[in-house]
């Protein structure tokens, strides 16, 4: 069966647009290289080389506008967006459509119980699905398994929201070893009541991966960063196999991927028929607890 266009999808990955805003300065201090400090705009330029068309002036409530526009144009039903700023679009987002957009919270692990505060609050206040995690991306980089990311492990298990933690080699030209999906291992074994869903394809370790899926009961594979095309061969067949309720749509809007792209290669994704509702839209709602 083709892909259903009328399921309501769920986008556990999607930005809005912030003009003029510089993304990912945060980890600047671990680049080293000289395309990456003085000559990419964004860090994995070299990747991405058809970044998506958008907006380059409007305010926060324009570029809300113009978002949900695309999502109605894909049939996005509700999208998960980033609200760690307190100046955020995500904020406005929701503040303008809580029916459509629901908030996720980046945390820095090496900032200890500050941050664990500021995630609780968020979750109070702003009605927040998720943690964010990105191990890599911080300085000093955080592994997947290290006792400063524990805290945030144990904070969410108590707050009954999910983590999303970034996978597999990093497209920033920064050192991987933090993201070596081997360290998840540990992290369900300790916490077996944690939401933990895998960000950013935990390439090249992809097999390990699908294992440690059918391992541990609450670790879940999302497909961000990903343009369909290239979605790992392991992750399709474990999905068509015994993954179906394991992988979660999400996309890369517009960090790097248009939302036009992304649904027309999902078409050519072989997924079996009873893999579509599940994975477009049920697994997110019942991984992130989601409002139907």
């Amino acid at each position: 069966m083709p892909m259903p266009s009328d399921i309501g999808v769920v986008d556990t990955l999607l930005g809005i647009p912030t003009p003029g805003r510089k993304a990912y300065t945060a980890f600047r201090p671990l680049l080293r290289d000289h395309e990456s400090l003085e000559v990419f705009d964004y860090p994995v330029e070299y990747q991405y080389r058809n970044r998506p068309d958008i907006p380059q002036t409007g305010s926060l409530d324009e570029m809300v506008a113009f978002t949900l526009a695309e999502m109605d144009k894909h049939g996005i039903w509700r999208a998960l967006v980033d609200v760690t700023a307190e100046d955020s679009a995500g904020r406005r987002a929701i503040e303008l459509h809580p029916d459509r957009f629901s908030g996720t919270y980046t945390v820095d692990p090496n900032e200890g119980v500050p941050a664990l505060r500021r995630l609780e609050q968020a979750v109070r206040e702003l009605g927040v699905k998720a943690a964010n995690v990105t191990p890599a991306f911080v300085v000093p980089q955080v592994p997947i398994n290290d006792k400063r990311a524990y805290p945030v492990y144990a904070k969410c298990v108590e707050l009954d929201i999910a983590v999303t933690v970034t996978s597999g080699v990093p497209g920033p030209r920064v050192p991987m070893q933090a993201q070596d999906v081997a360290l998840i291992d540990e992290v369900c074994w300790f916490f077996p009541e944690l939401r933990f869903v895998m960000r950013h394809g935990g390439e090249p370790w992809t097999a390990l991966a699908v294992k440690l899926l059918l391992k541990w009961p609450n670790l879940f594979y999302s497909t961000s960063a990903f343009a369909p095309r290239h979605y790992p061969r392991d992750i399709i067949d474990f999905a068509n196999t015994r993954g179906a309720d394991k992988v979660i749509y999400a996309g890369y809007f517009p960090t790097g991927l248009s939302l036009d792209r992304i649904f027309e290669e999902l078409a050519d994704v072989p997924f079996r028929d009873r893999v579509w509702p599940k994975f477009l839209r049920e697994n997110a709602v019942r991984v992130f607890k989601l409002e139907e």
